[in-house]
């Protein structure tokens, strides 16, 4: 179970990290936010693609128990804050309430399989 959680949680990162890197305003427009010249969305979504698909990346990469896990526990506390910090964009409205709750439940979805994803302690 937790090599497809570990691979699933992979392949979730590499998408959305590569979508929001490569076609940012495409990302932008379906969670809802205008894309003007001096926004900064353009930037700030490159920023977060380059982060996930490295996130993502690593999880193919690393291969030895111990160094998984704690890949995974960094990735507990980032996701962890993505789905707060999407629930509260919907709140204080610098998110379109359907948006903000599709970013948090893929957000929470991502931490639930950074847990499902540990391997068993030796």
């Amino acid at each position: 179970m937790h090599e497809i959680a570990r691979y699933g949680l992979a392949g979730i990162r590499l998408v959305n990290g590569a979508m929001a890197l490569l076609a940012p305003n495409t990302l932008a427009k379906r969670l809802g936010i205008e894309t003007g010249r001096d926004s900064g969305v353009t930037y700030t979504l490159r920023l977060f693609g380059v982060r996930t698909v490295l996130l993502g990346a690593e999880l193919f990469l690393v291969k030895d128990g111990a160094e998984l896990n704690r890949a995974l526990l960094r990735g507990t506390f980032i996701h962890t804050s993505d789905a707060l910090a999407a629930a509260r964009a919907g709140k204080n409205g610098d998110l379109p309430p359907r948006s903000a709750a599709i970013a948090t439940a893929i957000s929470s979805v991502n931490v639930a399989l950074t847990f499902l994803a540990r391997e068993p302690s030796r």
